[in-house]
């Protein structure tokens, strides 16, 4: 167990039962958000590779121009 996974472990045991609550809803929604954008930062670059000569084409801008 590292130093601050023990750190943490005491901080939360002397803290009141509603902060407790408090610090498990963050990590639940840090760990959630984690996942949600796991992998997403991987896959921008090879869209852009995969499709560049899709995205640059004159069909292309044409259906997007009025947007």
């Amino acid at each position: 167990m590292t130093l601050l996974t023990q750190t943490l472990i005491e901080e939360i045991k002397e803290a009141p039962e509603a902060v407790q609550r408090e610090v498990l809803d963050f990590l639940e929604f840090l760990k959630a958000k984690s996942n949600r954008t796991e992998g997403r930062e991987d896959l921008a670059p090879l869209a852009d590779s995969a499709w560049s000569a899709d995205w640059s084409s004159r069909n292309e801008d044409e259906a997007w121009r009025d947007l």
